[in-house]
């Protein structure tokens, strides 16, 4: 089922979420419907608050339903290493039309569950580390406009606010919940 996308400045983008303590078919389900949300809006990742559930549960795939083998699912992601730098442009569904540069790792060490509830570690690099970095970020309350500088971000949200003013902001055609 595709669910509803929580854009900006809506409260729940803010909360940080909590654990999972148990993988169910509620999880399951969870991560069908955001893997089935993040493919309709043609994004690369999405994270539970995005969708409004306070879980740590996030959906990636950089090829963007182009090849299903990129498809990842991650339960209670964590960073456990980190080095060098990138600079790319970012966009986000919470934050529809918007993109800025912002600096990430190139590189990040992430320790997670699967859907099965197997741990996983795993190495990525380039722009999938970057994705990484931009859903865990949900998690955290964190959104990429954070890691702008504050003119910069003055500038997004004054685009936003006269989005919202001429009713051109959000997803509504798309949503069957």
């Amino acid at each position: 089922m595709i669910r509803r996308i929580h854009t900006f400045p809506d409260d729940v983008l803010r909360k940080k979420a909590l654990p999972v303590e148990h993988i169910d078919a509620e999880i399951s389900e969870l991560l069908n419907d955001m893997t089935e949300t993040m493919y309709n809006q043609k994004g690369v990742g999405l994270a539970a608050p995005q969708v409004g559930v306070g879980l740590r549960v996030i959906v990636i795939d950089t090829s963007v339903g182009e090849n299903p083998e990129e498809l990842i699912q991650l339960i209670n992601p964590e960073i456990t290493a980190a080095e060098g730098e990138q600079t790319g442009e970012e966009g986000c569904l919470s934050i529809p039309g918007e993109y800025e540069a912002v600096r990430r790792y190139s590189k990040v060490s992430v320790r997670a569950l699967n859907p099965a509830g197997e741990v996983i570690e795993f190495d990525a690099e380039g722009f999938l580390a970057r994705a990484v970095q931009h859903e865990i970020d949900h998690l955290e309350g964190t959104l990429f406009i954070d890691r702008i500088p504050p003119y910069k971000r003055d500038i997004v949200k004054k685009h936003i606010k006269r989005r919202m003013a001429d009713g051109d902001y959000g997803y509504t055609a798309d949503v069957k919940s």
